[in-house]
């Protein structure tokens, strides 16, 4: 966690003052770095999502799983909320110690649970547990452009032509190579697979924009514990039909995708977007699906082909490009 300073300071831009989805133009240069390091730090954390989710599925069943890590994650945002100060000139209306947003963002904060919160890992565990991690990591290829787009038609933003192509080529070269490792084959998972992507589109465009008027650990924050009237009676039915098996995997895979994916790599993602801008910081998760193989070949022993190199190298200059080019 970064230091109260700068953790609980929200943005004094207003979301009328500034375009959330290319960046704030009052930020000094100079912290661009930092939120393009930060979103960089989020993707790392999401990468080990997939497969930290085949280890918890070792021994919880999916709903179980999706229900215990929300609940997980919920309990220690929970206790930042109320263990962070509040600056004296903010001070106000407030739940602990951490001022209670404002009743216009609230439909942002639902859509962020909605999407990230339970649509995303409910959905992409239910395609696992029938997909192996690198089949399931072409919805994260397709998830920058998704992301990108829905950023365009939410809040109106105008990234340049070259931006477009290089997003789109990055995108067709993470979904050639994924696609290629699956055998080309489409299984049923597909399905939650594509409505995983639109869900966690919405939701990291929704949190983008929130993460401009307060600390994206909030975002994520109030999201999570908004989701407790419906994660506590989820985990109570379904851990009294499904059966539990603690192995060190399991244990393993649980506490990550509640820490690490749930919570901690929400909290540096939504800074870095806040920083840079939805779609620019989307682009980085270009790499997310090569990492997650990487992942996949050294937790879970599946297999990489010679393929994944010259992907890399592709979807590297996509970055760069995109990371380049100005709305």
């Amino acid at each position: 966690m970064r230091a109260q300073s700068s953790a609980t300071a929200p943005s004094p831009i207003a979301v009328g003052d500034a375009d959330p989805a290319v960046g704030d133009p009052g930020r000094a240069v100079g912290t661009r770095p930092l939120g393009t390091l930060q979103a960089a730090l989020g993707v790392v954390a999401f990468s080990l999502t997939f497969p930290a989710t085949a280890w918890g599925l070792e021994g919880f069943g999916p709903w179980s799983l999706i229900a215990v890590r929300s609940i997980l994650a919920a309990v220690i945002a929970g206790g930042c909320l109320l263990a962070v100060g509040v600056p004296p000139r903010e001070r106000g209306r407030a739940w602990g110690r951490v001022r209670v947003p404002e009743r216009r963002h609230w439909f942002g904060l639902a859509v962020v649970g909605a999407g990230v919160v339970l649509g995303f890992p409910l959905l992409t565990t239910l395609a696992l547990r029938t997909s192996t991690t690198a089949h399931a990591a072409v919805v994260v290829g397709l998830l920058p452009l998704t992301t990108a787009l829905l950023s365009a038609l939410r809040i109106g933003s105008r990234p340049s032509r070259g931006f477009w192509w290089a997003a789109l080529a990055g995108a067709a070269a993470v979904v050639a190579f994924t696609v290629q490792q699956s055998g080309g084959a489409l299984t049923a998972a597909d399905a939650y697979l594509f409505a995983a992507l639109l869900v966690c589109a919405a939701g990291y465009t929704e949190g983008g924009r929130l993460a401009r008027v307060m600390p994206g650990w909030q975002v994520i924050g109030w999201a999570l514990v908004l989701c407790l009237p419906l994660t506590v009676p989820m985990a109570a039915v379904a851990l009294s039909f499904e059966p539990v098996h603690l192995t060190a995997h399991s244990v393993s895979g649980l506490l990550w995708v509640a820490v690490g994916s749930q919570f901690l790599g929400l909290v540096v993602w939504y800074r870095g977007m806040a920083a840079i801008g939805i779609p620019k910081a989307s682009q980085l998760q270009l790499a997310q699906p090569l990492l997650t193989l990487v992942w996949s070949v050294l937790l879970l022993g599946e297999h990489l082909t010679v393929a994944a190199p010259l992907t890399a190298a592709a979807v590297l200059v996509c970055i760069a490009v995109t990371q380049r080019a100005r709305g």
